[in-house]
């Protein structure tokens, strides 16, 4: 018997996760979207069924989910807190990738009521380094220390701002608003966004800089490193730009008066950037991440550092940041339809990654479409 699928949002991501899951013809797709001109995209494609709404609007999803097996929300993180709620209160299994600022663990109980299972952040940071964080945890005696970089860009670099964004603008404002959390001898710190500025060397790619931005998210609660940060890759300046705009209020949420009517800032350069950050068809961009574990095995301690490259994808026409973040979530989302993954409750993705044979599973998946990791371990001594 077919499995229905229902997939909320038909961006750039959730486009890829779409299509991904299509290939498997066991599977019926439930897409739904406000933009009929996304919709459009899967004409012709047996096993996908296309729903034009405005999911903010409805109240209850008890109809749009009858019968689904397997919701994935890939809905704008504004959105996001509010989407996965109505999902829960319809007692389907979800995978989210909306990373809304909300805290997830709010709902567990009522996840836990409803015999759900909840996998959130699940993309490619946060996602995908939190599940190698989750193996290593089962690897090693004891963690000392956790960092991720990543970074989204397109590969031909354009001034001022040398970026452009795979998904909603506003999404990315909030990153550079947002305090960052950090653990520091094992208490928890709080820092600006785009500060700390240091510069990476990336192979095949260049000089990058990195800046904190608050990336930790449920690993502040889920685990008890003594040392563990995020940061985000851009290319060189890009920060600076963009601390102008905030430090001149480009990027507040206090509303303020233009001629008679109340705006916020930070929706108007979302607005404005929005034509300028978009993609043009067939461009290429690439993601990489570098995620640097330290720890303890046997009476000896060890650092593991895995480095993931990857690149717009010419014959299909998918982007990186789709990819990586896209087929992190199908992953996750056959482990679930196939019944690997039985806790109920909020469950973020590190935990997934502490059983080894679905740590396996994810890898393999990504490996299969080309999305590879690199790993070096060294002895320190």
């Amino acid at each position: 018997m077919n499995k229905k699928i229902a997939v909320l949002g038909a961006g750039l991501v959730g486009h890829a996760i779409v299509e991904d899951l299509a290939k498997d013809k066991r599977y019926t797709i439930n897409v739904f979207d406000n933009d009929a001109g996304k919709l459009t995209q899967f004409n012709g494609i047996g096993n996908i069924k296309t729903h034009h709404l405005d999911l903010a609007k409805e109240k209850d999803f008890s109809g749009l989910l009858k019968d689904v097996q397997l919701t994935i929300s890939a809905v704008p993180g504004f959105m996001g807190f509010e989407t996965l709620l109505k999902i829960i209160k319809t007692g389907t299994n979800v995978v989210d990738i909306a990373f809304f600022p909300e805290d997830p663990f709010q709902l567990d109980e009522l996840v836990k009521e409803h015999n759900v299972t909840a996998v959130i952040d699940c993309g490619v940071a946060p996602g995908l380094c939190n599940i190698i964080l989750g193996y290593q945890d089962t690897q090693l005696d004891d963690i000392t220390r956790y960092e991720c970089y990543i970074g989204g860009l397109p590969k031909v670099r354009r001034m001022p701002f040398q970026y452009k964004a795979g998904f909603s603008p506003i999404d990315v404002l909030e990153e550079y608003i947002r305090p960052a959390h950090f653990i520091e001898f094992g208490k928890e710190i709080i820092k600006p966004a785009l500060s700390d500025i240091e510069y990476i060397d990336v192979p095949d790619v260049g000089t990058l800089e990195a800046f904190n931005t608050d990336g930790l998210r449920t690993l502040l609660k889920t685990t008890h490193i003594p040392f563990m940060k995020e940061k985000t890759l851009r290319y060189p300046g890009h920060a600076q730009t963009m601390q102008m705009l905030r430090d001149n209020d480009f990027l507040s949420y206090k509303e303020i008066d233009v001629n008679g009517k109340r705006i916020k800032p930070i929706e108007l350069t979302s607005k404005l950037l929005f034509k300028n950050w978009q993609f043009d068809k067939g461009e290429e961009d690439f993601t990489f991440m570098r995620v640097i574990i330290d720890g303890k095995k046997d009476k000896s301690n060890y650092s593991f550092t895995y480095d993931m490259l990857d690149s717009y994808d010419k014959k299909t026409g998918t982007s990186s940041i789709a990819r990586t973040t896209g087929y992190t979530c199908t992953a996750v989302a056959r482990l679930l339809l196939r019944g690997k993954i039985v806790q109920k409750g909020i469950c973020p993705p590190e935990y997934i990654g502490r059983d080894e044979s679905d740590y396996n599973f994810i890898i393999n998946e990504l490996a299969e479409r080309n999305i590879t990791l690199h790993e070096v371990v060294k002895e320190i001594i």
